[in-house]
């Protein structure tokens, strides 16, 4: 791990304005991805401000019947929260499926939807990788895919985004909320937040430089039936071949996205039209201009079915 130097952060926009004014300065809170990143020698962050002391941590209802969560809030607290369980329980399903217990307890909501590829190219430093040095080639393109992206990649990558809790709440429509280092709020939708890789796969959201998340704030409860259902190759503490999240109502409509299929979470509300016709018709939709490798081709053909077994049991 290469040397850095290190402060803690009084005020969200102190912290913006700092990352903002030392180059090569990084956000740490809990730290699950960061850290391993560093260790690895993949992220070489120059300095780092703590924002764990920031008042990011709490969970409150919205004037308009939704819930805007901290920041900060660790991925157990959110999944039990009595209020997701009762109203978004596809987020509480899909933060259970993720990681294991001990990285729930450290993991924030903004860093979780942070979190990096789990690309086994991105991480092997003797390998081409654009998103970790841009214009240096991408060696997942003919070489071992199965784990990565049918869908949404270009010729520059075909790296995965490993986040359950975001499929989540891009079903539910998610609200990112920021603060830049002059100090002014903007609010993000998460189906802009997350970018696809195009000529410049290093450039993962739509955050600037400097650019703190604050909070994620969630709409109104959908109402219906909330179903999580992850694929993996072990029965835990893997990430997703294919995950589907989706909430259906009683007369058949709803809203569907997939994970471990692009770089972002992977929703069309045009596949959603398609629900009263079936699993096929909505994945036909969803895939459309998809264009997987020999070795993950699989996975079209797996979120057909794993959407189909949540259909189902929606239906039961």
């Amino acid at each position: 791990m290469k040397a850095f130097t290190y402060e803690r952060a009084a005020s969200p926009a102190q912290a913006a304005e700092a990352a903002a004014r030392k180059p090569g300065a990084r956000f740490i809170a809990g730290g699950t991805n960061l850290l391993d990143l560093m260790k690895l020698e993949i992220e070489t962050p120059q300095h780092l401000i703590d924002v764990n002391g920031l008042a990011l941590d709490s969970i409150e209802a919205t004037p308009e019947g939704g819930l805007r969560i901290g920041a900060l809030v660790r991925n157990t607290d959110l999944a039990a929260d009595r209020r997701v369980r009762r109203d978004y329980a596809l987020l509480s399903r899909a933060l259970l499926a993720g990681a294991s217990g001990q990285l729930r307890n450290k993991a924030t909501t903004a860093g979780n939807l942070l979190q990096r590829t789990r690309c086994p190219y991105f991480y092997d430093t003797n390998q081409p990788c654009n998103k970790r040095v841009p214009g240096s080639g991408c060696a997942a393109i003919g070489g071992f895919s199965r784990q990565l992206a049918v869908v949404g990649t270009s010729d520059a990558c075909i790296a995965s985004h490993p986040s359950d809790m975001a499929v989540a709440m891009r079903v539910l429509d998610a609200t990112v909320e920021t603060v830049r280092a002059d100090g002014t709020e903007r609010s993000i939708p998460l189906a802009d937040f997350h970018k696809l890789p195009d000529n410049t796969p290093h450039r993962e959201t739509a955050l600037e430089t400097g650019e703190l998340i604050t909070a994620v704030t969630l709409p109104k409860p959908l109402g219906g039936t909330h179903l999580y259902r992850k694929v993996r190759d072990r029965a835990s503490y893997a990430f997703a071949l294919v995950s589907v999240g989706a909430v259906i109502q009683r007369n058949g409509s709803g809203r569907v996205a997939i994970g471990g299929v692009a770089p972002k979470p992977w929703r069309m509300q045009a596949a959603e039209a398609e629900l009263k016709n079936g699993a096929k018709a909505v994945t036909d939709r969803l895939f459309a201009d998809a264009k997987p490798t020999s070795q993950n081709a699989f996975k079209v053909q797996l979120a057909e079915r794993t959407l189909a077994a949540v259909l189902l049991e929606a239906k039961e």
